[in-house]
C-alpha cells in the first residue's frame, strides 16, 4: 500500500484525498490567448482545470496566471505536459505551423493526449491534419466556435465539433466549460464545414439587408422606422436583423467586435470549399468581392461589417442612427 506522509507517518485522510484530486484534474494546454482564446482559456481556469497557456505575446497571460494557470515558453512544452491541447489561432497558416513545424504538436504530443482546434480553419487543412495525426494515434478534432468575444467571455457560445465521436464524448466536460451549446456535427471537418456555412451565410444575409435598407431609405423611409418594421415581419421575428442595429445602423465600425480581415478569411475559406465540391454560391462570391474591396480600402482593422459601408456609398445614402434610438426599439419589442 502506498502511504503519502511526512516525517512522522502517514498523512491524514484529507491529505490523501487532496493528492488524488490533484492527480485527477485534467491538464489542459491552450495555445493562442488573443481576443477569443483568452476568454476561453480563462473560463477553463475558472472551471478548475489545470491550465497552461502559450502565446506570441507573453503579456496576454497575466490574468490567466493570476487565476492559477501556468505559462509555457513553447508549443513543445504545451504538447509534452498536457492531456488536452486546444488551439485558438487566426487561420490555417498558423494552425499548420503550430502542428507541423519540427517542434510542433505532431512531433511532440505525448501518447494518449488529444488536440481540439477551436480556430476557424480550412476543411482541406483540417482533414489533412487529422489524417497525419491519426498515423500516430493522436486524435485531432476540429471544434470552431461561434459567439464572438462577448460569447467567449460569458460562455454563451456554440462549439461545432468534427472528429471521433468517442473522443468528443470523453472530453465533453472540457468543451462544456467554454460554451453552453456544444454540438457533435460528424466526422473530421464537419464542424469546420458547419462554421463556414454559418459565418458566410451571416455575412451574405447582412450584405443583402444592407442593399435593401439603402433602397428603402433612398425611397424616403426613415431608417429607424424601416428597420423596426422589417424586424417584425416573418424573417425579422427570427431576430435575423438584430445585429444590424449595431455597426450598420449606427455607422460604428471601430473598435471592432471582429476584424474584417478575419471575416474575409472565413468567407474565403467557405467559397474555396464551394469551388472544391462544385457548389455555385453567387451571393457568397459577391459578399467575398465586397469584403475584398473593403480590405483594399484599408479597412481590415475595422469591424467585419465595415464592408457594408460600400453599399451606403454606392447608394448615396447616409444611415447613422444614435445608439439610444436602437435601444429604444429593442426595449419596446422585448
Amino acid at each position: 500500500m502506498l502511504l503519502i506522509g511526512g516525517l512522522y507517518g502517514p498523512a491524514p485522510v484529507r491529505s490523501w484525498r487532496l493528492f488524488l484530486e490533484r492527480q485527477l484534474i485534467m491538464k489542459i494546454g491552450f495555445i493562442g490567448i488573443g481576443t477569443m482564446g483568452g476568454h476561453m482559456a480563462f473560463n477553463l481556469c475558472k472551471a478548475g482545470f489545470d491550465v497552461t497557456v502559450n502565446d506570441l505575446k507573453r503579456e496576454l497571460a497575466d490574468r490567466h496566471l493570476a487565476a492559477g494557470a501556468k505559462w509555457a515558453d513553447s508549443v513543445k512544452q504545451i504538447a509534452q505536459e498536457s492531456e488536452v491541447i486546444m488551439t485558438s489561432l487566426p487561420g490555417p497558416k498558423e494552425v499548420q505551423d503550430v502542428a507541423l513545424r519540427p517542434d510542433g504538436l505532431l512531433n511532440t504530443m505525448k501518447p494518449g493526449s488529444v488536440w481540439f482546434d477551436l480556430s476557424t480553419n480550412s476543411v482541406t487543412v483540417v482533414r489533412a491534419l487529422h489524417a497525419e495525426f491519426a498515423k500516430k494515434n493522436l486524435p485531432m478534432l476540429d471544434a470552431p466556435v461561434s459567439g464572438g468575444p462577448k460569447g467567449a467571455k460569458s460562455g454563451k457560445m456554440a462549439l461545432l465539433v468534427g472528429g471521433d465521436r468517442a473522443v468528443f464524448d470523453k472530453y465533453r466536460k472540457v468543451l462544456d466549460a467554454i460554451g453552453d451549446q456544444v454540438f457533435y456535427i460528424g466526422a473530421s471537418g464537419a464542424g469546420t464545414v458547419a462554421k463556414l456555412v454559418h459565418n458566410c451565410a451571416g455575412y451574405a444575409v447582412q450584405a443583402a439587408i444592407a442593399e435593401l435598407m439603402t433602397m428603402g431609405v433612398k425611397a424616403g423611409v426613415d431608417p429607424v422606422e424601416l428597420w423596426a418594421a422589417i424586424r417584425q415581419c416573418s424573417l425579422g421575428r427570427q431576430r435575423t436583423f438584430d445585429r444590424m442595429g449595431n455597426q450598420f445602423m449606427q455607422h460604428r465600425f471601430d473598435p471592432p467586435d471582429f476584424a474584417l480581415k478575419l471575416a474575409h478569411k472565413d468567407v474565403t475559406l467557405a467559397t474555396e470549399l464551394a469551388r472544391e465540391i462544385g457548389v455555385p454560391m453567387r451571393i457568397a462570391a459577391l459578399t467575398h468581392a465586397e469584403m475584398t474591396e473593403a480590405l483594399n480600402r484599408g479597412w481590415g482593422h475595422l469591424d467585419s461589417r465595415s464592408f457594408l459601408m460600400l453599399q451606403k456609398e454606392r447608394a448615396g445614402v447616409e444611415i447613422k442612427v444614435p445608439a439610444e434610438a436602437i435601444q429604444k426599439v429593442l426595449d419596446r419589442d422585448g
